[in-house]
């Protein structure tokens, strides 16, 4: 019963900016990691970025520079801030999370998916 629901996604000029947002809930112990990744239609699934819960950040080539990750621990919530927005930025942003629960278990959660499109 643990969820990741994405929010925050949307149509933006190139250029512009958009912030997406990610909460967990239910039966959480502890959020290792939390990150980003998206899906382009016709592409494969790769990573955008990535915080570890003691604030280590890692990032792609093609986003680096342009995005920032960010995270709220005592709220279970990731963050992702998107600037100077590229048609090619086009795509599902999933969120994920390494969490281990209330009863011990450990694995990888992942939300639905936001959408986000950058189209003039």
């Amino acid at each position: 019963q643990v969820q990741l629901v994405e929010s925050g996604g949307g149509l933006v000029q190139p250029g512009g900016s958009l912030k997406l947002s990610c909460a967990g809930s239910g039966p959480i112990f502890e959020i290792k990691s939390m990150g980003w990744y998206r899906q382009a239609p016709g592409n494969q699934r790769e990573l955008v970025a990535v915080i570890t819960s003691g604030g280590a950040t890692n990032y792609a080539h093609a986003v680096k520079g342009r995005f920032t990750i960010s995270s709220d621990n005592a709220k279970n919530t990731v963050h992702l801030q998107m600037n100077s927005l590229k048609p090619e930025d086009t795509a599902v942003y999933y969120c994920s999370a390494q969490i281990i629960s209330a009863v011990g278990y450990e694995r990888e959660f992942w939300g639905r998916g936001t959408q986000v499109t950058v189209s003039t």
